[in-house]
C-alpha cells in the first residue's frame, strides 16, 4: 500500500502503490484520488484504509484538486475547522499544500508527474508539491520556497526533500514545443534534456527529476538532504499508476507527508 521514505523519526512520508485497495479496472486497486473518474464509494473506502494506516481521521487527509498551476495553500486550524464545502472550494486549483499542524497529512496526486515532499524540522513545516512538466517549467518548487521563506523566514538549508516516483528521462518523450518552453525559462538544457532514437527519428526527452532537484539545490537545500526515489512510473505500471500507460481515466498515486502527533 505504501512506499515510505526515511526523513525523520517525527515524520511519515509516503507514496501509495496500486495494491491493497478495492477499486477495479484501470483504478485497481488502491486509488484514493476523487477527481479521476473512479467510483466514489471505492475512493472513500480506500481513503479510510489509508487513514487507518496513518492513524488519522479522514478529514486530516488533505487532497487538493490540482490543475498544473503554481498556486499554494496553507492548511491551518481555520481551514480544519471550516465546513467541508468551504474546504473543497479552497483546495480547487491548488498544486502545493503545506501545514505546521501535527497529525495533518498534506498530499498531492500524480500518475507520471513529479511529487516533491518537504520537511523543515526547525520551523515544523511539511509540504507536498505537484510538479508536472508545466509546473516544473513554471518553477513551482521555487515558488513554494519563496512563499515559505516569506511566511516563516526559513532558508533552504533547513529543509529535507524527497522526489517521489514519476516519469523518468528515458520515458518522458516530448515535442519541440516542450523543449523550447524549458529553454525559454532558462533551464540548463545540457543537464535536463537528451535526444533518444524514435520510430521517426530522434525525439527530445526531459529529465523532470533533475529539473526539480536543481530547483531544490538553487533554493539552498543541500544535496545530502535530497532523496530521489528513482522509480519510473511509466516503466512500472503494475506497481504505480501511469497516465501515459493506462490513460487519463485511471488511478493516481497519492504522495503525502505529515508530522507525527
Amino acid at each position: 500500500m505504501l512506499k515510505r521514505y526515511a526523513i525523520s523519526p517525527d515524520i511519515i512520508a509516503f507514496s501509495t502503490d496500486r495494491a491493497g485497495g478495492v477499486s477495479i479496472g484501470p483504478y485497481a486497486t488502491f486509488n484514493v484520488n476523487p477527481f479521476c473518474g473512479d467510483d466514489p464509494q471505492h475512493v472513500e473506502w480506500n481513503r479510510q484504509l489509508l487513514c487507518d494506516e496513518l492513524g488519522i481521521p479522514a478529514d486530516h487527509l488533505i487532497i487538493p484538486h490540482q490543475v498544473h498551476d503554481i498556486k499554494i495553500r496553507r492548511i491551518d486550524r481555520t481551514f480544519l475547522s471550516s465546513h467541508l464545502e468551504k474546504q473543497v472550494k479552497s483546495l480547487e486549483g491548488i498544486d502545493a499544500v503545506y501545514t505546521t499542524e501535527k497529525g495533518v497529512c498534506v498530499c498531492v496526486s500524480t500518475a507520471d508527474c513529479i511529487p516533491v515532499l518537504l520537511y523543515h524540522a526547525g520551523a515544523g513545516i511539511v509540504a507536498a508539491i505537484h510538479a508536472g512538466w508545466r509546473g516544473t517549467c513554471a518553477r513551482i518548487v521555487a515558488s513554494t520556497f519563496s512563499h515559505l521563506k516569506k511566511t516563516f523566514g526559513v532558508e533552504g538549508t533547513g529543509f529535507k526533500a524527497v522526489i517521489c516516483p514519476g516519469i523518468s528521462l528515458e520515458s518522458f518523450e516530448v515535442g519541440d514545443e516542450v523543449y523550447e518552453a524549458f529553454q525559454k525559462e532558462g533551464f540548463k538544457m545540457e543537464s535536463i534534456a537528451r535526444k533518444f532514437p524514435a520510430g521517426t527519428g530522434e525525439k527530445w526527452h526531459i529529465d523532470l527529476w533533475e529539473c526539480n532537484r536543481e530547483q531544490l539545490l538553487q533554493q539552498g537545500v543541500p544535496s545530502s538532504q535530497i532523496q530521489v526515489a528513482g522509480v519510473c512510473t511509466y516503466k512500472n505500471p503494475d506497481l504505480f499508476f501511469s497516465a501515459r500507460r493506462l490513460g487519463i481515466k485511471s488511478g493516481r498515486i497519492l504522495n503525502g507527508i505529515m508530522m507525527i502527533p
